[in-house]
């Protein structure tokens, strides 16, 4: 996957990535339209299919809210990338079927540079400043639900097997 870098700081909450406003409705489009919202208007109009959010420490912290990375995957973004993640949102993340990636050389990414990640060989090349990065591949299973779209997707195709 490749896509544009879009940078946050560190502690983004999931009332940040999708504000409690929003919550009573599950409409996958809905949310997405108001994405980051609260931390930055305009990002919706901004960003690009297979796009890719860079942030800090902490993300997805806050509530477990399922609509968090609904929201992030709905818009069109293709992965976060960040120095770490609160526990919940990593599993929700994944049972959506939205990849996270962590790394700590999340400074080095300037907003704007072009991304290539390789899920499979746990690397993320730096297109614009010619650099990469590692991260811990994603376990075999947990490619799995990526691949299915999610945790319902992947039981669904497993049913009768």
């Amino acid at each position: 996957m490749q896509g544009k870098a879009w940078k946050f700081g560190d502690n983004i909450d999931t009332d940040l990535i999708i504000a409690a406003r929003y919550l009573n409705t599950s409409d996958e489009k809905v949310l997405a339209s108001h994405l980051m919202e609260d931390a930055r208007a305009d990002f919706v109009s901004l960003i690009g299919k297979g796009d890719i959010i860079v942030a800090g420490e902490n993300f997805g912290c806050g509530s477990s809210r399922e609509h968090a990375p609904v929201a992030i995957k709905a818009a069109g973004i293709a992965a976060v990338i960040a120095k770490s993640y609160a526990r919940i949102f990593y599993r929700n993340a994944f049972n959506t079927g939205l990849p996270i990636l962590e790394i700590k050389e999340t400074d080095s990414i300037c907003e704007g540079d072009v991304l290539e990640i390789d899920l499979q060989g746990g690397v993320i090349k730096n297109i614009t400043q010619n650099t990469q990065y590692h991260f811990t591949p994603i376990p075999p299973f947990m490619l799995e639900l990526l691949e299915a779209g999610g945790l319902i997707p992947y039981a669904k195709s497993q049913k009768g097997k």
